[in-house]
């Protein structure tokens, strides 16, 4: 076998035996069982102290919503002042400037959404002061509360019936303190041995082989690069994020941190499993994710270790694969791994330039994160999932002729407008933001000139620069097509506003329907109760995923990444 697709596989096969060891001990956190790791206690009692809290006071639906919703508030005006004062902070040896309110914005949204959307260099763009206190703890938070926010829903779930589903401080500490921190440092030492730089000091001179002088950036690099991976955030510690060779040093970071990457996402699934006590349907969430991502790794390795035609029809060998954009050190089939990874996570670090990958390539990573329910982020991945499986059960059930229900519950007329906005909103800000910008550079090209130009590829490749954009932000992934130019008015505040409307508005809608669904009478299955933990209905959910969340798209990939596909 092709020593880069054994290394693809060993990296998959590593990842889903370590992801469910850890799922297992997520339910145990979540459960306030005892284990391992309750030596953080006098941590996170000091915590709760010092902030007010108490953390076994039961919230009903509306009250974990407000909680997660203020605190989330709180930060982004926290970052936003941070970035627009960072030139006169401390912890700035190389003298960077304070970012614009502009691009301020668009980064504390992006950050506190857990995107990662970075219209900036990271070495040149922030300095170390906001790197640890604003990237690196909204890295933290953001990952917590979808992690929170998710444990609140297994939690409604696993209580026949009840008014409450936990509460979002305990979960929110419990998720940093006990699996974000740990992981997070041995992810980190990692790192370090294998050179990613851990300092406070400035640029440092080197001299070239060629013997002329360089500034190399540096800083605290491996305290924020574990977090990134681990929490699905993705910002780049410096602008060519995880391609740089201080961030991603060797092969062996390279396993580690894209088993990072999918390590969390595939874990709550099988928390999901164990918390419930129903780990048939956690089985099957998990096989149909975990089918949507090997079909998508296959057709990216395939795409990628066979070249670009047009190369080979000019008689040019292309051993290695198509290695443009790529680093050598990883090769095509690792690079490619990581493209679907990262885009089925919402991660959005790359380890080569998404830009230069093959068009079929850059159709499964905008797929990815269009149907955004493959693993996705830590917590709302499954949690959108969640939604589509509120959809498949009132369908199969109206197909069968019976009341749709889901664990027990009712599925009635609130639950299906929730979830069906939900559905909807993701595909229509996407396409609503990609046709808002196309029709700017046809019928008002003075403004985008104005903003310094938009696009450096014109024709269908421009066309997936822009879609990918707005498809990047709204699966709050944090990834892009580079041939954007994207520090402009337009593009700040666009994706700022597709950031928030994609990221709150799913949460507050999957846990009000977890929080009705909770409060409704559990109604013991019976010989006609439609089961959902089976792969036929797996199959079912899926194909609706398929329908509602893909099929809206193709349209525009028609007239992009498949018009490229061929014209090649």
């Amino acid at each position: 076998m092709n020593t880069e697709i054994l290394g693809v596989a060993l990296q998959i096969i590593l990842v889903v035996i370590m992801a469910y060891p850890l799922g297992k001990y997520i339910a145990t956190v979540y459960r306030g069982d005892r284990c391992w790791s309750d030596f953080m206690k006098p941590v996170e009692r000091f915590i709760y102290r010092l902030c007010g809290i108490d953390p076994k006071e039961e919230m009903n639906w509306k009250q974990f919503l407000k909680s997660l919703l203020t605190l989330n508030a709180f930060w982004l005006v926290w970052g936003m002042l941070l970035l627009v004062l960072q030139g006169w902070l401390p912890l700035n040896p190389d003298g960077n400037r304070a970012q614009t309110a502009v691009q301020a914005f668009n980064t504390a949204v992006s950050f506190m959404v857990n995107c990662n959307l970075q219209h900036y260099s990271g070495e040149s763009g922030l300095t170390y002061f906001t790197q640890l206190f604003v990237i690196m703890l909204f890295q933290f938070v953001a990952a917590a509360t979808g992690m929170a926010a998710m444990a609140g829903v297994m939690k409604s779930i696993a209580t026949k019936t009840t008014k409450t589903i936990g509460n979002f401080w305990n979960f929110l500490v419990l998720s940093c303190t006990r699996v974000l921190l740990p992981l997070s440092l041995i992810v980190g030492f990692i790192l370090i041995l294998q050179g990613t730089p851990m300092t406070f000091e400035g640029k440092m001179k080197i001299t070239t082989l060629e013997g002329h002088e360089q500034l190399v950036s540096q800083g605290p690099a491996a305290a924020i690069i574990p977090i990134k991976q681990l929490g699905t955030n993705g910002g780049g510690f410096f602008g060519a994020n995880s391609a740089h060779p201080l961030e991603n040093p060797s092969y062996l970071t390279n396993i580690v941190e894209c088993c990072a990457i999918l390590l969390v996402p595939m874990a709550m699934i099988f928390a999901l499993g164990f918390y419930t006590k129903r780990k048939k349907l956690a089985y099957s969430i998990f096989t149909v994710m975990f089918f949507a991502f090997i079909v998508g790794v296959g057709i990216s390795v395939h795409q990628e270790m066979r070249g670009n035609p047009r190369i080979t029809a000019m008689g040019i060998s292309q051993t290695g694969g198509a290695m443009e954009g790529k680093e050598v050190r990883f090769g095509a089939g690792a690079t490619a791994l990581w493209g679907v990874a990262t885009t089925c996570t919402s991660n959005g670090s790359v380890n080569g330039m998404h830009d230069s990958m093959m068009p079929l390539s850059g159709l499964v990573q905008m797929l990815n994160m269009q149907t955004n329910t493959w693993f996705s982020g830590v917590g709302v991945g499954w949690m959108n999932y969640y939604t589509f499986i509120i959809i498949a059960v009132f369908i199969s059930g109206l197909m069968v002729g019976r009341t749709p229900e889901f664990l027990g519950k009712k599925i009635e007329a609130r639950e299906m407008k929730i979830a069906t906005f939900v559905a909807l909103l993701h595909p229509f800000i996407i396409l609503v933001g990609t046709a808002l910008s196309c029709y700017l550079i046809a019928h008002h090209p003075g403004y985008v000139s104005s903003e310094g130009g938009w696009l450096a590829n014109p024709g269908f490749h421009g066309l997936s620069e822009q879609f990918y954009e707005f498809t990047s932000s709204a699966a709050n992934n944090g990834s892009g097509f580079e041939g954007l130019n994207d520090n402009t008015h337009f593009w700040n505040y666009a994706t700022a506003w597709v950031l928030m409307l994609g990221r709150f508005i799913p949460i507050v809608g999957q846990v009000a329907i977890a929080g009705l669904l909770a409060e409704k009478k559990f109604i013991p299955e019976g010989t006609g109760t439609l089961k959902t933990d089976t792969m036929t209905f797996g199959i079912m959910t899926f194909a609706v995923i398929m329908i509602i969340a893909a099929l809206s798209f193709f349209p525009v990939h028609a007239l992009s990444t498949v018009a490229e596909h061929f014209g090649l």
